[in-house]
């Protein structure tokens, strides 16, 4: 008998799909008859507004502030005007809530759904847990951590073609054989953002993801004061020197929007 006969390995933690919505002069009565959170509550959603750390069933309004345009190109997220985010521990409840909203919405809005699922850490043991989780924070009220951005992103088919030893590897620093810091790795470079930055992944099921999909879905909360820490993060990771890992990364838009209260404020 193996250790797998008995145990469950299933890695996956919850779903989540951040529901981008670029509204055309035909669809904003729609978008603001729309009763969603009626849908929200008669689905369990709690409102991760005025929440602390995360409900398992929420969803979030979040209004644009700013889109950046990245090395892939996705205009559904670019000129998204709001975003809407749900997440669930049963992927069923989600794109229940996807087929409720499209009906209120109508045909004249098609929704840019990026999204994924949750999923344990695959290069985190212990020490990495300690140094990269323990201490990170978590969701805050948006009175607290009104920020959010979302960063999508892939990995090249050079990435997908190493096996997982060698991924592994871009995520610590590398030292030369005497010991010096040859470059800090990804976890060193990201470390200034562990006690300021939300940090939440959702996965694509496949590797790597279908045409069309991305790899990862990135998205981070943080106060005001946050803000200039997300930005000096993002360029330590894009660094080479620092980071040899983002050689084989290639990003969408970085989308900046503010967690507001209720579905009317998005569309008021």
């Amino acid at each position: 008998m193996r250790a797998s006969d008995t145990l469950s390995f299933d890695p996956v933690l919850r779903c989540g799909a951040y529901i981008c919505l670029r509204v055309p002069a035909a669809g904003q009565g729609a978008m603001a008859d729309a009763d969603v959170p009626a849908l929200a509550e008669r689905l369990g959603l709690r409102n991760e507004y005025d929440a602390g750390g995360g409900p398992e069933q929420s969803i979030a309004y979040l209004r644009r502030v700013s889109a950046v345009p990245g090395q892939v190109s996705d205009d559904g997220l670019l000129g998204a005007e709001a975003i809407v985010h749900v997440a669930a521990m049963e992927p069923e409840l989600i794109a229940e809530f996807r087929a409720g909203l499209a009906r209120l919405l109508g045909p004249a809005v098609t929704p840019r759904i990026l999204g994924g699922d949750m999923r344990l850490g695959g290069y985190t043991g212990q020490a990495m847990f300690n140094f990269a989780y323990r201490e990170r924070v978590l969701q805050q009220p948006a009175a607290a951590m009104p920020n959010a951005f979302l960063v999508p992103m892939s990995k090249t088919a050079e990435w997908w073609k190493k096996d997982w030893m060698e991924r592994h590897t871009y995520f610590l620093p590398r030292y030369d054989d005497a010991g010096a810091m040859r470059s800090q790795g990804h976890a060193l470079a990201a470390a200034a953002g562990i006690p300021c930055l939300l940090r939440r992944t959702y996965k694509n099921p496949a590797e790597p993801a279908a045409d069309g999909d991305f790899d990862f879905v990135t998205y981070f909360e943080c106060a005001d004061a946050g803000v200039p820490v997300f930005h000096d993060v993002c360029n330590a990771l894009r660094d080479v020197t620092r980071n040899p890992e983002w050689a084989f990364v290639r990003e969408g838009p970085t989308w900046h929007g503010r967690r507001t209260a209720t579905w009317g404020e998005l569309v008021s």
